[in-house]
Protein backbone atom coordinates (compact mmCIF):
# COMPACT_ATOMS: atom_id res chain seq x y z
CA UNK A 1 0.00 0.00 0.00
CA UNK A 2 1.52 2.84 -1.30
CA UNK A 3 -0.17 6.60 -0.13
CA UNK A 4 0.42 8.94 -2.90
CA UNK A 5 -0.99 12.33 -1.89
CA UNK A 6 -2.65 13.52 1.13
CA UNK A 7 -4.56 17.59 1.34
CA UNK A 8 -5.99 18.68 4.52
CA UNK A 9 -7.71 21.93 5.07
CA UNK A 10 -8.54 23.50 8.23
CA UNK A 11 -6.84 20.19 10.20
CA UNK A 12 -5.56 21.23 13.45
CA UNK A 13 -2.72 23.94 12.74
CA UNK A 14 -2.95 23.72 9.14
CA UNK A 15 -5.08 25.99 6.69
CA UNK A 16 -4.48 23.95 3.86
CA UNK A 17 -1.36 21.33 3.25
CA UNK A 18 -0.22 19.00 1.03
CA UNK A 19 2.04 15.72 1.41
CA UNK A 20 3.24 13.64 -1.25
CA UNK A 21 5.09 10.71 0.85
CA UNK A 22 7.11 8.29 -1.06
CA UNK A 23 8.20 4.66 -1.24
CA UNK A 24 10.57 3.69 1.82
CA UNK A 25 11.32 5.96 4.68
CA UNK A 26 9.35 9.80 4.95
CA UNK A 27 11.46 11.54 7.55
CA UNK A 28 8.91 14.43 8.54
CA UNK A 29 11.63 17.16 10.96
CA UNK A 30 9.74 20.00 12.73
CA UNK A 31 9.51 22.35 15.44
CA UNK A 32 7.46 20.96 19.14
CA UNK A 33 4.10 22.34 17.90
CA UNK A 34 5.04 22.86 14.21
CA UNK A 35 2.49 20.31 13.40
CA UNK A 36 4.33 17.21 11.92
CA UNK A 37 2.13 15.13 13.95
CA UNK A 38 -0.87 16.19 12.33
CA UNK A 39 0.05 14.66 9.30
CA UNK A 40 0.24 10.86 10.76
CA UNK A 41 -2.93 12.14 12.85
CA UNK A 42 -4.31 13.05 9.80
CA UNK A 43 -3.80 9.26 8.08
CA UNK A 44 -4.56 7.64 11.17
CA UNK A 45 -8.67 9.57 11.52
CA UNK A 46 -9.16 8.09 7.60
CA UNK A 47 -7.71 4.63 8.81
CA UNK A 48 -8.92 4.61 11.92
CA UNK A 49 -12.09 6.38 12.10
CA UNK A 50 -10.59 8.17 15.28
CA UNK A 51 -7.50 9.99 16.02
CA UNK A 52 -4.95 8.40 18.18
CA UNK A 53 -4.81 11.96 20.14
CA UNK A 54 -8.86 12.15 21.40
CA UNK A 55 -12.17 12.99 20.09
CA UNK A 56 -12.56 14.93 16.61
CA UNK A 57 -14.10 17.37 18.89
CA UNK A 58 -11.40 18.26 21.04
CA UNK A 59 -9.08 20.33 18.47
CA UNK A 60 -9.00 18.51 15.53
CA UNK A 61 -10.89 20.76 13.73
CA UNK A 62 -8.92 23.95 12.97
CA UNK A 63 -10.31 26.72 15.25
CA UNK A 64 -12.72 28.93 13.88
CA UNK A 65 -13.26 26.97 10.69
CA UNK A 66 -16.90 24.34 10.26
CA UNK A 67 -15.28 21.65 9.48
CA UNK A 68 -11.67 19.51 8.70
CA UNK A 69 -11.65 18.33 5.16
CA UNK A 70 -8.88 15.11 4.58
CA UNK A 71 -8.14 13.74 1.60
CA UNK A 72 -6.15 10.47 0.69
CA UNK A 73 -4.94 9.07 -2.98
CA UNK A 74 -3.20 5.81 -2.66
CA UNK A 75 -2.51 2.56 -4.77
CA UNK A 76 -1.91 -1.51 -4.13
CA UNK A 77 0.85 -3.52 -5.38
CA UNK A 78 -1.28 -4.16 -8.89
CA UNK A 79 -1.66 -0.47 -9.07
CA UNK A 80 -5.01 -0.03 -8.46
CA UNK A 81 -5.66 3.81 -7.78
CA UNK A 82 -7.69 4.51 -4.91
CA UNK A 83 -9.21 7.47 -3.19
CA UNK A 84 -10.70 8.44 -0.72
CA UNK A 85 -12.41 11.91 1.51
CA UNK A 86 -13.57 12.70 4.78
CA UNK A 87 -15.24 15.66 6.30
CA UNK A 88 -15.64 16.54 9.79
CA UNK A 89 -17.40 19.04 11.74
CA UNK A 90 -16.72 17.16 15.17
CA UNK A 91 -20.36 15.79 15.28
CA UNK A 92 -21.26 14.64 11.96
CA UNK A 93 -18.69 13.07 9.10
CA UNK A 94 -19.41 12.99 5.53
CA UNK A 95 -17.30 10.67 3.32
CA UNK A 96 -16.24 9.55 -0.25
CA UNK A 97 -14.55 6.24 -1.53
CA UNK A 98 -13.77 6.16 -5.08
CA UNK A 99 -16.42 8.72 -5.63
CA UNK A 100 -19.11 6.67 -3.86
CA UNK A 101 -20.93 7.74 -0.64
CA UNK A 102 -19.61 5.87 2.31
CA UNK A 103 -22.39 5.51 5.23
CA UNK A 104 -20.30 3.49 7.20
CA UNK A 105 -17.01 4.60 8.30
CA UNK A 106 -15.56 1.14 8.18
CA UNK A 107 -16.17 1.31 4.67
CA UNK A 108 -13.48 4.06 5.12
CA UNK A 109 -11.67 2.38 7.69
CA UNK A 110 -11.57 -1.34 5.49
CA UNK A 111 -10.21 0.57 2.45
CA UNK A 112 -6.92 1.99 3.94
CA UNK A 113 -4.98 0.33 6.08
CA UNK A 114 -2.51 2.33 8.55
CA UNK A 115 -0.68 1.11 11.60
CA UNK A 116 0.38 3.90 13.88
CA UNK A 117 3.23 3.99 17.21
CA UNK A 118 3.06 7.49 18.95
CA UNK A 119 3.51 8.60 22.04
CA UNK A 120 0.42 6.50 23.37
CA UNK A 121 1.26 3.73 22.10
CA UNK A 122 2.39 2.40 25.50
CA UNK A 123 -1.16 1.97 26.85
CA UNK A 124 -1.46 -0.90 24.61
CA UNK A 125 0.80 -2.56 27.15
CA UNK A 126 0.19 -0.69 30.78
CA UNK A 127 -3.24 0.91 29.72
CA UNK A 128 -6.85 -0.53 30.36
CA UNK A 129 -8.35 -3.51 28.67
CA UNK A 130 -10.03 -1.35 26.24
CA UNK A 131 -7.22 -0.30 23.78
CA UNK A 132 -5.90 -4.37 23.75
CA UNK A 133 -9.25 -5.17 22.66
CA UNK A 134 -9.04 -2.27 20.15
CA UNK A 135 -5.68 -3.59 18.77
CA UNK A 136 -7.40 -7.36 18.36
CA UNK A 137 -10.36 -6.14 17.20
CA UNK A 138 -8.83 -3.80 14.20
CA UNK A 139 -6.48 -6.71 13.38
CA UNK A 140 -9.01 -8.96 13.06
CA UNK A 141 -11.17 -6.25 10.91
CA UNK A 142 -8.83 -6.37 8.28
CA UNK A 143 -7.90 -9.96 7.79
CA UNK A 144 -11.29 -12.27 9.26
CA UNK A 145 -14.42 -11.28 6.91
CA UNK A 146 -16.47 -12.64 9.54
CA UNK A 147 -15.93 -10.40 12.52
CA UNK A 148 -17.51 -7.50 11.70
CA UNK A 149 -21.05 -9.06 11.35
CA UNK A 150 -20.29 -10.73 14.25
CA UNK A 151 -19.25 -8.07 16.09
CA UNK A 152 -22.66 -5.84 14.67
CA UNK A 153 -24.58 -8.57 15.93
CA UNK A 154 -22.94 -8.86 19.70
CA UNK A 155 -23.01 -4.88 20.23
CA UNK A 156 -26.80 -4.98 19.49
CA UNK A 157 -27.21 -8.14 21.72
CA UNK A 158 -25.54 -6.45 24.59
CA UNK A 159 -27.19 -3.06 24.14
CA UNK A 160 -30.97 -4.85 24.62
CA UNK A 161 -29.85 -6.76 26.94
CA UNK A 162 -28.35 -3.92 29.09
CA UNK A 163 -31.79 -2.02 28.46
CA UNK A 164 -33.53 -4.91 29.63
CA UNK A 165 -31.40 -5.03 32.63
CA UNK A 166 -32.79 -1.83 33.54
CA UNK A 167 -36.55 -2.22 33.96
CA UNK A 168 -38.34 -3.36 36.91
CA UNK A 169 -39.26 -6.60 36.17
CA UNK A 170 -37.35 -9.11 33.56
CA UNK A 171 -38.83 -8.98 30.14
CA UNK A 172 -39.74 -12.29 28.60
CA UNK A 173 -37.34 -10.61 25.43
CA UNK A 174 -33.91 -11.18 28.04
CA UNK A 175 -33.33 -14.82 27.09
CA UNK A 176 -33.44 -14.30 23.29
CA UNK A 177 -31.08 -11.23 23.60
CA UNK A 178 -29.05 -13.49 25.83
CA UNK A 179 -28.90 -16.29 23.24
CA UNK A 180 -28.10 -13.69 20.16
CA UNK A 181 -25.08 -12.58 22.53
CA UNK A 182 -24.06 -16.00 23.64
CA UNK A 183 -24.00 -17.33 19.79
CA UNK A 184 -22.24 -14.09 18.68
CA UNK A 185 -19.53 -14.23 21.52
CA UNK A 186 -18.49 -17.43 21.81
CA UNK A 187 -18.36 -16.68 17.25
CA UNK A 188 -15.69 -13.63 18.22
CA UNK A 189 -13.81 -15.74 20.99
CA UNK A 190 -12.93 -18.24 18.85
CA UNK A 191 -11.81 -15.39 16.45
CA UNK A 192 -9.68 -13.70 18.97
CA UNK A 193 -8.06 -16.87 20.09
CA UNK A 194 -6.94 -17.45 15.99
CA UNK A 195 -5.33 -14.17 15.71
CA UNK A 196 -3.64 -14.28 19.34
CA UNK A 197 -2.32 -17.44 17.72
CA UNK A 198 -1.07 -16.01 14.19
CA UNK A 199 0.53 -13.02 16.28
CA UNK A 200 2.88 -15.37 17.88
CA UNK A 201 5.35 -16.21 14.77
CA UNK A 202 5.68 -12.70 14.32
CA UNK A 203 6.34 -11.49 17.52
CA UNK A 204 8.87 -14.92 18.13
CA UNK A 205 10.94 -12.98 14.90
CA UNK A 206 10.56 -9.58 16.00
CA UNK A 207 10.88 -9.72 19.95
CA UNK A 208 14.68 -10.98 20.31
CA UNK A 209 15.69 -7.88 17.98
CA UNK A 210 13.42 -5.23 19.71
CA UNK A 211 13.37 -6.22 22.77
CA UNK A 212 15.72 -9.46 23.74
CA UNK A 213 16.07 -8.92 27.42
CA UNK A 214 12.22 -10.51 27.45
CA UNK A 215 13.50 -13.88 26.15
CA UNK A 216 10.43 -14.90 24.88
CA UNK A 217 6.84 -13.86 25.00
CA UNK A 218 3.33 -15.56 25.02
CA UNK A 219 0.51 -14.07 24.09
CA UNK A 220 -2.96 -15.52 25.89
CA UNK A 221 -6.68 -14.06 26.14
CA UNK A 222 -8.61 -13.30 28.84
CA UNK A 223 -12.45 -13.90 27.43
CA UNK A 224 -14.28 -11.58 29.89
CA UNK A 225 -15.44 -14.27 31.92
CA UNK A 226 -14.67 -17.48 33.63
CA UNK A 227 -14.62 -19.66 30.26
CA UNK A 228 -12.45 -22.41 31.87
CA UNK A 229 -15.39 -22.81 34.43
CA UNK A 230 -18.51 -21.69 32.76
CA UNK A 231 -19.74 -21.53 29.38
CA UNK A 232 -20.92 -18.35 27.76
CA UNK A 233 -24.96 -18.97 28.30
CA UNK A 234 -24.34 -20.08 32.47
CA UNK A 235 -22.34 -17.33 33.16
CA UNK A 236 -24.74 -14.78 31.72
CA UNK A 237 -27.57 -16.86 33.71
CA UNK A 238 -25.21 -16.80 36.59
CA UNK A 239 -24.84 -13.10 36.85
CA UNK A 240 -28.35 -12.00 35.74
CA UNK A 241 -29.60 -11.01 39.46
CA UNK A 242 -26.12 -8.76 39.84
CA UNK A 243 -26.17 -7.40 36.43
CA UNK A 244 -29.85 -6.30 37.50
CA UNK A 245 -28.62 -4.53 40.13
CA UNK A 246 -25.37 -2.77 38.22
CA UNK A 247 -27.90 -2.05 35.26
CA UNK A 248 -25.53 -3.80 32.66
CA UNK A 249 -23.64 -6.45 31.47
CA UNK A 250 -20.61 -7.05 33.38
CA UNK A 251 -19.02 -10.06 31.79
CA UNK A 252 -18.88 -11.39 28.27
CA UNK A 253 -16.81 -10.64 25.07
CA UNK A 254 -16.98 -7.20 25.85
CA UNK A 255 -14.78 -7.20 28.88
CA UNK A 256 -12.20 -9.30 27.18
CA UNK A 257 -8.33 -8.29 27.42
CA UNK A 258 -4.86 -9.62 26.07
CA UNK A 259 -2.67 -10.87 28.27
CA UNK A 260 1.53 -10.62 27.81
CA UNK A 261 3.68 -12.46 29.82
CA UNK A 262 7.44 -12.39 28.94
CA UNK A 263 9.80 -15.31 30.24
CA UNK A 264 12.63 -13.23 31.27
CA UNK A 265 10.73 -9.92 32.35
CA UNK A 266 8.43 -9.20 35.32
CA UNK A 267 4.89 -8.71 34.43
CA UNK A 268 3.25 -5.96 31.97
CA UNK A 269 3.21 -3.19 35.06
CA UNK A 270 6.89 -3.88 36.32
CA UNK A 271 8.31 -3.02 33.22
CA UNK A 272 10.24 -0.16 32.78
CA UNK A 273 8.82 3.12 30.29
CA UNK A 274 11.37 2.04 27.68
CA UNK A 275 11.29 -1.18 27.68
CA UNK A 276 7.36 -0.73 27.80
CA UNK A 277 7.45 1.32 24.42
CA UNK A 278 9.89 -1.70 22.97
CA UNK A 279 6.97 -3.89 23.86
CA UNK A 280 3.84 -1.81 22.32
CA UNK A 281 6.18 -1.50 19.30
CA UNK A 282 6.82 -5.18 18.87
CA UNK A 283 2.87 -5.66 18.90
CA UNK A 284 2.26 -3.10 16.47
CA UNK A 285 5.11 -4.49 14.17
CA UNK A 286 3.86 -7.74 14.72
CA UNK A 287 0.56 -7.09 13.88
CA UNK A 288 1.40 -5.00 10.23
CA UNK A 289 3.57 -8.24 9.72
CA UNK A 290 0.55 -10.39 9.93
CA UNK A 291 -1.39 -7.92 8.01
CA UNK A 292 1.12 -8.27 5.42
CA UNK A 293 1.06 -11.85 5.22
CA UNK A 294 -2.49 -12.21 4.98
CA UNK A 295 -3.48 -9.13 2.33
CA UNK A 296 -0.34 -9.79 0.35
CA UNK A 297 0.64 -6.09 1.30
CA UNK A 298 2.17 -4.03 4.07
CA UNK A 299 -0.01 -1.14 5.75
CA UNK A 300 1.43 2.01 6.05
CA UNK A 301 3.88 1.99 8.61
CA UNK A 302 3.84 5.58 10.89
CA UNK A 303 5.97 6.62 13.79
CA UNK A 304 5.75 9.62 15.52
CA UNK A 305 8.51 11.11 17.19
CA UNK A 306 10.47 8.14 17.08
CA UNK A 307 13.43 9.83 18.34
CA UNK A 308 11.97 11.15 21.89
CA UNK A 309 10.51 7.77 22.55
CA UNK A 310 13.26 5.51 21.96
CA UNK A 311 17.54 5.70 22.52
CA UNK A 312 19.68 5.80 19.65
CA UNK A 313 20.26 2.15 19.63
CA UNK A 314 16.54 1.22 19.67
CA UNK A 315 16.49 3.63 16.93
CA UNK A 316 18.75 1.94 14.82
CA UNK A 317 17.33 -1.52 15.93
CA UNK A 318 13.86 -0.49 14.69
CA UNK A 319 15.10 1.44 11.51
CA UNK A 320 17.22 -1.96 10.53
CA UNK A 321 13.51 -3.93 10.92
CA UNK A 322 11.76 -1.39 8.75
CA UNK A 323 14.06 -1.51 6.17
CA UNK A 324 13.24 -4.92 5.55
CA UNK A 325 10.30 -4.77 5.09
CA UNK A 326 7.96 -3.21 1.96
CA UNK A 327 6.40 -0.74 3.77
CA UNK A 328 6.02 2.63 3.44
CA UNK A 329 7.18 4.14 6.34
CA UNK A 330 6.49 7.77 7.94
CA UNK A 331 8.24 9.15 10.28
CA UNK A 332 8.31 12.40 12.39
CA UNK A 333 10.90 14.00 14.38
CA UNK A 334 12.28 17.33 15.80
CA UNK A 335 15.45 16.07 14.01
CA UNK A 336 16.86 13.92 11.22
CA UNK A 337 17.38 10.55 12.48
CA UNK A 338 21.55 8.99 12.49
CA UNK A 339 20.63 5.83 11.38
CA UNK A 340 18.78 6.86 8.44
CA UNK A 341 21.66 7.26 5.88
CA UNK A 342 22.61 3.74 5.77
CA UNK A 343 19.02 2.56 4.96
CA UNK A 344 18.69 0.80 1.77
CA UNK A 345 15.56 2.14 1.00
CA UNK A 346 15.69 5.57 -0.20
CA UNK A 347 14.86 8.57 2.59
CA UNK A 348 12.76 11.18 1.76
CA UNK A 349 13.02 14.25 3.66
CA UNK A 350 10.27 17.15 4.63
CA UNK A 351 10.21 20.02 6.99
CA UNK A 352 7.37 21.66 8.77
CA UNK A 353 7.55 24.94 9.89
CA UNK A 354 4.95 28.20 10.99
CA UNK A 355 2.33 25.80 9.17
CA UNK A 356 3.92 25.20 5.46
CA UNK A 357 4.99 21.83 4.94
CA UNK A 358 8.40 21.58 2.17
CA UNK A 359 9.91 18.50 0.78
CA UNK A 360 13.74 18.94 1.18
CA UNK A 361 16.63 17.83 -1.17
Amino acid sequence: MLVQCLRLHSFRRFETVEFTPRPGFNLITGDNGSGKTSLLEALHLLAHGRSFRGRVRDGLVRQGDPALQAYVEWVLPDQTPHRAGLRHTGSQWQARLNGQDVHLISQLCEALAVVSFEPGSHALVDGGSEGRRRFLDWGMFHVEHDFLPLWRRYARALKQRNALLRQTRVDAQLEAWEYELVHAGEAITALRDAYISALQAPLHHLLPRLLPDAGAITLSLQPGWRRHELALADALLLSRERDQTLGYTSLGPHRADLKLQLRDLPGRESLSRGQTKQLALCLLLAQATHLAQALGHWPVLQLDDLGSELDRRHQACVLDVLAQTDAQVVITGTEPLSALPSSPLPVSLFHVEHGVLRQQD
